[in-house]
């Protein structure tokens, strides 16, 4: 069972392995906090509605199931939404749009069908888990690349000093490309080194 989650995280990581979910990925990974939030929100979605579809496997037609799931995963990223803007409105308008668009996220759906509606609520919960976590680490190494290397900063603490030369390239799209390129390739060669 534990195989389930630890997959997620490493051999089967989201972002760096299976380079799903980019348009959050690349478009709020400004910064170490926009990455984690999206992370834990995408998590959040991702546990809640896989342990849903898990226990609903078996009364869901198959005729309507991809409908099915996608309202059961609208329902959960609702909640998201709800609660972001009620508790963090500030992180939530630095998400803006990309929040209420984890619904069509193809980790979410891809992890529900693939995996959730066929397997028992213990496994599901793990496996949801584990690439849950192996998405927020991926946005967070992201966030942190680039919060760094444009303003100095981990999550907001001063890295580099004040001597340091702001890189504006680092929050515009060439530097998320370049970021995640660069992460990707050094994620594939510790990889292959094990």
């Amino acid at each position: 069972m534990i195989k389930e989650f630890v997959k997620g995280i490493w051999k089967e990581n989201p972002v760096f392995v299976q380079v799903l979910g980019m348009c959050p990925t690349l478009a709020v990974t400004t910064s170490l906090i926009n990455g984690l939030s999206m992370g834990l929100a995408t998590t959040f979605v991702l546990v809640s509605s896989g342990l849903a579809i898990s226990a609903l496997r078996k009364l869901i037609p198959d005729q309507v199931r991809i409908a099915s799931f996608m309202i059961i995963i609208s329902s959960s990223v609702t909640v998201v939404k709800l609660l972001f803007e009620a508790h963090i409105p500030e992180i939530s308008s630095q998400l803006g749009p990309y929040l209420p668009l984890i619904v069509t996220n193809c980790i979410i759906l891809g992890r529900q069908e693939a995996f959730s509606s066929k397997q028992p609520v213990g496994k599901t919960l793990l496996d949801n888990l584990g690439m849950g976590i192996g998405f927020i680490f991926a946005l967070v190494v992201l966030g942190s690349v680039r919060e760094l290397f444009y303003q100095g900063t981990i999550g907001g603490a001063q890295v580099l000093g004040t001597w340091y030369k702001s890189m504006i390239i680092m929050v515009q799209p060439a530097g998320a490309f370049i970021s995640l390129s660069l992460l990707v390739a050094l994620f594939q060669r510790l990889s292959e080194s094990e």
